[in-house]
């Protein structure tokens, strides 16, 4: 079945939205205790224009300001930072929920991760990570610096221990800039504690332009995806820790790191048919995981090559497979085809590997919307989509029933009055409770707590 964007247009009342899809959108939820009671809501009615012009919602859902850049830290510790990316949502005391929070900033940023002491990697580096602890009210009782001093902070993703792995979406090395060390990391964050979290990188999990991160919680196996901008294009790596039972601290003792190769598939792109599987795909070993000389994805992996793919991004756990994104490939690009978006799902104990969806819009539209980028499984049953791309700029909802909705709308515009434009949400997770979404708007950089009748 194949809805296009005039069919999902005629269903939702998203006007400007260009998603439509092709695949088995049921696999996405299976084996996940949190999407299965209701199997899915088909929307919570058309979206209502904000008259703050900030946000629009679904009639019965309100949104709180949780923080935006440029105003204090409570912390004192200086501004928010901008460029709020990747996010995760961790259990608190007294019903509290603590979020830890991506700044992508690269050296031109308006607003910096404050330098902390004891918590900063490289003085010279803009990006960092911020926590905020927040009740079910909407209020925040904490906002601080968690980890500071490294660079274009992208994703990341939640540890099974209750930690976040911030990864940076760059390859500079000491030199560049004002940087002193290397960037390229995964750092391990620590929500509830700023004295726990060691500034320094995870550096047996590689480097290059890390985007996301899922851990397999049977095993501790990590899954990392690499958002390369040029060709070759990134690569799905899997990093094998030495102590696969985890805990805080547990990465640092190294491991193995493989990256994924589908023969006789050297780009993902090609394959357009959703549902197409590939039985006993191979991990092959990284040579040199510090890229020292040669950057990854450029190196030597032997007969048979490795797979690439175009804008790989987000990536979680789900069931007994991992899933991941890649948001769009363009042959103008370098990429062998071209696609408005595909999720891919991985599940280790087959060592299969299945196209899921392929996102795409309608032939008749002159400028489509494209790039699905941070995803989550939502409470209520369904997936939760950032759409990374051009004009406006939604959080979709898609339904066990092949339903896409839109959940929000950024109203903020960064353009002009002539030229609008609108930036980009990420960051999407949902409390511990099930009870509030938070999200992010990339620019500029303000936190939101989205409540209302989910249940409905």
């Amino acid at each position: 079945m194949t809805v296009t964007r005039r069919q999902l247009l005629a269903r939702t009342g998203a006007v400007g939205a260009g998603i439509a899809f092709t695949g088995a959108v049921e696999q996405l939820f299976a084996g996940s205790a949190s999407a299965a009671p209701t199997g899915g809501h088909d929307g919570y009615g058309p979206l209502v224009p904000d008259p703050k012009g900030l946000l629009d919602l679904p009639r019965g859902f309100r949104y709180t300001v949780l923080s935006r850049e440029g105003d204090p830290l409570r912390s004192g510790e200086g501004a928010v930072p901008s460029h709020c990316d990747g996010m995760s949502a961790f259990p608190g005391r007294r019903g509290r929920t603590w979020l830890v929070r991506n700044h992508e900033n690269r050296p031109d940023a308006a607003h910096r991760v404050p330098a902390v002491d004891g918590v900063t990697y490289d003085p010279g580096g803009l990006g960092g990570c911020t926590a905020l602890e927040v009740d079910a009210a909407g209020r925040v009782h904490t906002e601080r610096v968690a980890i500071a001093g490294t660079a274009v902070n992208c994703a990341g993703g939640p540890t099974p221990w209750n930690t976040w792995l911030t990864c940076e979406e760059t390859e500079d090395k000491a030199g560049t800039g004002n940087y002193t060390k290397d960037h390229g990391f995964i750092f391990e964050v620590d929500p509830y504690d700023q004295g726990r979290t060691v500034p320094e990188p995870l550096t047996a999990m590689g480097r290059f332009q890390h985007e996301a991160i899922a851990v397999d919680p049977g095993d501790g196996t990590v899954y990392e995806t690499e958002d390369a901008f040029d060709k070759p294009f990134g690569l799905f790596y899997r990093f094998q820790p030495k102590r696969p039972r985890g805990g805080f601290g547990s990465l640092r003792a190294g491991g193995r790191l493989e990256a994924l190769c589908v023969p006789g598939v050297p780009d993902l792109s090609v394959v357009q048919e959703p549902g197409t599987v590939f039985e006993h795909v191979e991990w092959k070993k990284v040579p040199d995981p510090l890229a020292a000389q040669t950057p990854i994805r450029f190196q030597d992996f032997g007969s048979g090559g490795i797979t690439h793919a175009q804008k790989l991004e987000g990536c979680y756990w789900g069931g007994d497979r991992v899933y991941f994104v890649s948001s769009f490939a363009k042959k103008k690009d370098g990429s062998q085809a071209d696609h408005f978006g595909q999720v891919w799902s991985y599940e280790p104990r087959h060592r299969r590997l299945t196209l899921v969806i392929v996102f795409g819009p309608d032939t008749d539209v002159e400028k489509p919307g494209e790039s699905p980028d941070n995803i989550c499984l939502a409470p209520q049953g369904g997936l939760m989509v950032c759409e990374d791309g051009n004009g406006a700029q939604h959080v979709f909802g898609v339904s066990r029933r092949r339903t896409v909705y839109p959940m929000a709308r950024n109203r903020q515009n960064i353009g002009t009055e002539t030229e609008p434009e609108w930036g980009e949400f990420a960051g999407v997770t949902f409390s511990p409770d099930n009870r509030t979404m938070y999200v992010n708007a990339y620019t500029p950089g303000t936190t939101f707590a989205v409540t209302g009748p989910w249940t409905r």
